[in-house]
């Protein structure tokens, strides 16, 4: 009898454990019969939307060997720092594998130079700077840290038009990718102000260009869909206003190219 239980026990788990591992096949691995969340949402011509997004930028910069290099040591440094940014999305459908997106975002963001240009500066201007009216402008020796530090603070208006494309949609989850071009505000740029760095100004183009590529996964919940991405803009013109002609060469003339890179993660809620 022990052995008729033990038999009837064994056969009993190993038909429970096969259906168990029948229906963890089917919920993991057969989409067919499983509930698809907002199915008509992809067939939508407009949609919308919002997004935060993490961000770290900083310069690319092409130094002038006059200036700011000693060999190939280079004697300015940008220091990038974490900002955040948010934005809206539009967007509208085209096919069923491509969409246009528009994502007008704001993003504060922070950037630290450090120029130790002073030493290379003043060797080659031992008596002082020679001003274009024939006055001399006496070497800053030893330079502080207000003279050798700038702290530069951007606020950047993002108007990135992306050109989406996407894979199918399994379950509740479509991979894409899309790249596209970017219009940027800064309104902190200074670029207009009288003053400039002899005055601790530190000014930047007001309207720049860039292109942007993004990857990330679609997530389709009950309500709405979640994004998470990651994003890469660049800038492609010359970010840099160069001190007046007055002003000695140990700042600005020691970059001959600035542009901003800047990665992000972004969270899109639609």
């Amino acid at each position: 009898m022990k052995h008729l239980f033990i038999k009837i026990l064994s056969a009993a788990v190993i038909l429970i454990g096969n259906q168990l591992q029948a229906q963890t096949f089917n919920n993991l691995f057969r989409t067919r019969d499983r509930q698809e969340n907002r199915e008509g949402m992809d067939l939508e011509k407009f949609s919308y939307g919002f997004y935060l997004a993490g961000n770290n930028f900083d310069y690319k910069m092409v130094l002038n060997p006059a200036y700011g290099m000693d060999g190939n040591k280079n004697l300015v440094e940008s220091k990038s720092t974490y900002s955040f940014g948010a934005g809206l999305i539009g967007k509208m459908r085209l096919n069923y594998y491509l969409d246009l997106r528009i994502e007008p975002g704001l993003h504060f963001v922070q950037r630290d130079l450090t120029f130790n240009t002073f030493d290379k500066v003043n060797a080659a201007f031992p008596g002082g700077f020679i001003l274009p009216d024939g006055s001399v402008t006496p070497n800053i020796d030893p330079p502080t840290d207000v003279d050798q530090k700038r702290m530069i603070k951007s606020t950047y208006v993002d108007v990135p038009i992306l050109l989406e494309v996407h894979g199918d949609r399994w379950y509740n989850s479509r991979p894409y990718a899309a790249v596209g071009v970017n219009y940027l505000m800064n309104l902190q740029s200074n670029e207009t102000s009288e003053g400039d760095n002899s005055v601790n100004t530190f000014r930047t183009t007001t309207h720049n260009f860039g292109w942007s590529a993004e990857i990330g996964i679609q997530f389709y919940f009950s309500r709405f869909k979640l994004t998470p991405a990651i994003r890469g803009t660049f800038f492609t013109n010359n970010e840099l206003v160069q001190d007046k002609a007055t002003t000695p060469p140990y700042w600005t003339p020691a970059i001959s190219t600035m542009q901003t890179r800047a990665f992000m993660f972004v969270l899109k809620f639609e």
